[in-house]
């Protein structure tokens, strides 16, 4: 085993759980999960059977990560937030065979409490705010807030947010990004 997994922890049989990967206290992996190096689940963790994700991703506490949700490299889930993968659930009617697809990209960034309802897309390197409701897809580079979730600015991909338009510079980090209504695209610094 590659992986380590706290006594509390259920790693079902059949899941692929990469080096250097660490399953905190009460946490559930289910047999279909597919999971990357140098991940880490924290307390209280669910994670489906149709779930992919990359390397190097970071889930806080108390977050599900259900069927038809794939996580890029890099991705942060903050504590609490949670995903979705039926549109219009009822206790009733199974709708299994209904699940949309949620993606995120590469980097993006998933604050406390924040709701991202399947079918969505979470363009590399986006910020969703604590407690942000995500409703439709979020561009690269987006920082969305409020519910429903709405761009209210460009973040770079080291994790600050980028001011001014045109061509900027990044104060912490100092990657240059192409600024404009339609997008953000990095320069290559």
């Amino acid at each position: 085993m590659d992986y380590s997994a706290h006594e509390t922890a259920i790693v079902d049989a059949g899941a692929t759980i990469g080096k250097g990967t660490k399953v905190w206290h009460w946490s559930h992996i289910c047999a279909g999960a597919r999971i990357g190096d140098n991940c880490s689940f924290g307390q209280n963790v669910y994670v489906g059977n149709d779930v992919v994700i990359g390397n190097g991703v970071k889930v806080q506490n108390n977050v599900s990560i259900y069927d038809a949700v794939t996580l890029e490299d890099g991705v942060f889930c903050g504590p609490s937030m949670v995903f979705t993968n039926v549109i219009n659930p009822r206790g009733h009617v199974s709708r299994k065979d209904e699940y949309l697809r949620t993606l995120v990209r590469k980097g993006a960034t998933i604050g406390a409490n924040a709701t991202i309802v399947c079918g969505s897309e979470i363009g590399a390197y986006a910020f969703v705010g604590a407690g942000a409701v995500v409703t439709r897809n979020v561009h690269a580079y987006s920082l969305v807030l409020g519910n429903p979730a709405r761009k209210v600015g460009w973040m770079c991909a080291c994790g600050v947010r980028l001011s001014g338009s045109g061509s900027v510079q990044c104060s912490a980090c100092g990657s240059r990004y192409r600024l404009s209504d339609a997008g953000c695209e990095s320069e290559g610094s």
